[in-house]
């Protein structure tokens, strides 16, 4: 689903415990040993490092990667 280069909307544990909405991204590209995805933000056009482990949520579906 992140990797079809279609944009999503994402939702990620920050290390304070909080939680981040992203909507509209795409993933950049993704570091398997180091768990961690490149995403832009669309709207903004921001990129963004996170890590795979904390990403819960994908277009409203629940996901463990």
């Amino acid at each position: 689903m992140l990797n079809s280069g279609d944009p999503v909307d994402i939702s990620v544990w920050k290390s304070d415990g909080s939680i981040l909405e992203l909507r509209n991204v795409i993933s950049l590209r993704y570091s398997f040993y180091g768990g961690l995805r490149n995403v832009k933000i669309l709207s903004f056009g921001e990129c963004r490092k996170i890590r795979d482990c904390c990403i819960f949520r994908v277009n409203d579906c629940e996901v463990f990667l």
